[in-house]
């Protein structure tokens, strides 16, 4: 298995885990990837994702529920949910990582962890997630590009 994927495996763990135990778990996240992961590269990437969504977890939720209209975040499959939330931070947070590569991983964690249409539901949330995120990124380009005009 891929570093990476590991570490996306490890994030899921670790959020599904905030999610059953609320924000108790938070402080704790760090410690229990690195139990869990014996490879420092994977854990810290792990650890990145992991915190990034517990500072981000409001505007990413926001997000996901102004995309994923008539559902409730809140009724949505654990699994599917955490999923969404650690692709959407990789979205709109790592650069560095193709949107493609996060929504495939992203896919075949809902494949392979939750249910058989968790795949589609995923890839349709994340396909627009991407697009939003692109768009206020051109925005934002103008935007400066408008200032640094003036």
């Amino acid at each position: 298995m891929k570093k990476r994927t590991r570490a996306r495996e490890l994030v899921l763990q670790a959020l599904y885990q905030l999610d059953l135990q609320g924000d108790d778990f938070a402080p704790d996240i760090g410690d229990f990837i690195r139990e869990e992961e014996e490879d420092p590269d994977t854990a810290n990437f792990a650890i990145k994702i992991a915190k990034g969504v517990v500072i981000e977890i409001d505007a990413i939720d926001t997000m996901i529920r102004e995309i994923a209209q008539n559902w409730d975040i809140a009724r949505m499959a654990v699994i599917d949910r955490n999923i969404l939330r650690m692709a959407t931070y990789e979205i709109k947070h790592l650069a560095e990582i193709p949107p493609k590569v996060s929504i495939n991983e992203a896919i075949e964690l809902g494949k392979r962890y939750s249910t058989k249409n968790s795949g589609a539901f995923i890839n349709g949330v994340l396909d627009r997630i991407k697009t939003r995120v692109a768009e206020e990124a051109e925005e934002a380009d103008k935007a400066k590009a408008e200032e640094a005009g003036q």
